[in-house]
């Protein structure tokens, strides 16, 4: 007769020969045991806020301990990047990752780490469309219109940015090359500045992402001629891909999860789970799509793919424009 406990025991050996995956309750029944920081390498405001508090929440209900936002900007992400990356990996710091980080990777030839090497990719957040937008008195109607002002007048058309370095700035100097161009980039601290230059004609346009911009397309303060991405976005459905006229251009601002090398895999099995499951629930699929974001799902094999496409892609534009930080 074979007793219940030698039973279970039997089982339970035979279920490990054959390679079945232990439940993260068994091999980490405390995580999360203690409150996690979650580093949003950006002053307080906008987008990064608004998705990582979301999903903090989101994490601090479904898992039982409070994720807390913690605000750590300077050097272009740089700062808190790295914070993250010499931290333990023990899941107990993660890194609001984005595109700054795929840019960096090639645009900061003195930066302090490797970010393929040190980031442990967890899980997508959102991405975020560009808009081309110009001001209201410029007489163009369309990107196939902009071209051609821009031809018929070398040089002496300005465009603004949020900074040198940034998805924005690079978005217009894809733009440039791949339409044949000139104009003169004046960087910005932030998009609002330049935002407000452009309204009052001082910079005829910008790239600016859908988030900070759409309010003012809507309000007629500003001209909309097209979005970065290859589909319109739902936010601003009237303006058409860039891609339509100019074939091939594509560009996004994009945002994630990452967590120091090395965290253990159950870890970040766990978080991904969490975080892309939260990204069907009504509430927060609601409030990202007033950001004019768009989800994105997929596991963490997946979001690590993305990464490393989207340094690739970020490079050849960095590249391609010969700027460098000095």
């Amino acid at each position: 007769m074979i007793t219940k406990r030698r039973f279970l025991q039997t089982t339970a050996c035979a279920a490990a020969a054959l390679g079945a995956p232990r439940a993260f309750a068994v091999s980490n029944p405390s995580y999360p045991s203690r409150s996690v920081k979650w580093v949003v390498p950006y002053a307080p405001g906008g987008a990064t806020d608004v998705l990582s508090r979301l999903i903090c929440q989101r994490l601090s209900d479904r898992l039982g301990q409070t994720f807390i936002v913690e605000n750590k900007p300077g050097a272009g992400s740089n700062i808190g990047t790295q914070a993250v990356i010499t931290s333990a990996p023990d899941g107990y710091t993660l890194l609001l990752t984005s595109t700054a980080n795929a840019i960096n990777a090639s645009f900061d030839p003195a930066l302090p780490y490797d970010f393929a090497k040190g980031i442990a990719p967890v899980a997508g957040v959102a991405r975020i469309p560009l808009v081309l937008v110009v001001n209201n008195d410029l007489p163009v109607k369309s990107v196939a219109d902009f071209i051609a002002y821009a031809k018929a007048n070398p040089g002496k058309m300005s465009i603004a940015s949020s900074g040198i370095g940034t998805s924005l700035h690079l978005s217009g100097e894809l733009f440039k090359s791949m339409a044949g161009v000139q104009f003169t980039h004046v960087p910005y601290r932030g998009s609002a500045p330049g935002l407000t230059d452009v309204m009052s004609g001082q910079i005829q346009g910008m790239f600016d992402n859908v988030t900070s911009s759409f309010e003012l397309v809507r309000a007629g303060k500003l001209r909309a001629l097209g979005v970065t991405t290859r589909e319109r976005s739902e936010i601003l459905p009237d303006v058409p891909p860039i891609a339509e006229t100019l074939t091939g251009y594509e560009t996004s601002s994009f945002y994630g999860v990452g967590a120091p090398r090395d965290t253990p895999r159950e870890i970040v099995d766990l978080l991904n789970r969490e975080i892309d499951t939260g990204l069907s629930d009504t509430e927060i699929r609601a409030r990202i799509a007033e950001l004019g974001a768009i989800p994105l799902h997929g596991n963490a094999n997946e979001f690590g793919g993305m990464l490393t496409a989207e340094t690739d892609r970020w490079r050849k534009v960095v590249e391609l424009s010969g700027i460098k930080k000095e």
